[in-house]
């Protein structure tokens, strides 16, 4: 039976410099942020928001094991999270309805699915305030919610 060796080895798994330049792009991220907090910058680079196009008012059901489904307010199913690349439906859901527990609203109100005159598709929950600009989520996930108001 072989011996295994517990030998430390003098080399740093990570680099020193490495370390020193990641603690460096830290305090400078911070010395900026600190800077424009202080001089009262306004915000830049914040989502437009263009006046809204189309909407439609939806119910986000989700069982156990994370599937939501997504029906109209007259019941009828238009989507589930599990299916045609709507995996993303469910993600969503689960953000709404943890927001609704921590607020202690109802888990069954509508919420509202916009797209704006810009293209950039949106979801809002009214009884929590809770607002999701779908921009960056990648073009499938943006999808998923654009293709409940087609």
């Amino acid at each position: 039976m072989s011996q295994v060796s517990t030998r430390h080895h003098d080399r740093d798994m990570v680099p020193k410099v490495l370390v020193q330049g990641m603690f460096a792009l830290m305090l400078a991220t911070l010395g900026l942020v600190s800077f424009a907090t202080f001089t009262g910058r306004d915000p830049i680079a914040q989502v437009q928001q263009t006046p809204v196009e189309i909407t439609r008012q939806i119910v986000l059901t989700g069982d156990r094991n994370g599937v939501y489904v997504v029906r109209d307010l007259d019941g009828h199913q238009l989507a589930v999270s599990g299916e045609d690349k709507a995996g993303f439906i469910g993600v969503i859901g689960r953000v709404f309805d943890r927001e609704r527990q921590l607020q202690a609203k109802t888990s069954d109100a509508p919420i509202t699915v916009l797209r704006r005159e810009n293209g950039n598709v949106a979801v809002v929950d009214e009884t929590t305030g809770l607002s999701v600009e779908l921009i960056g989520y990648g073009v499938d996930n943006v999808a998923a919610f654009a293709r409940l108001l087609d």
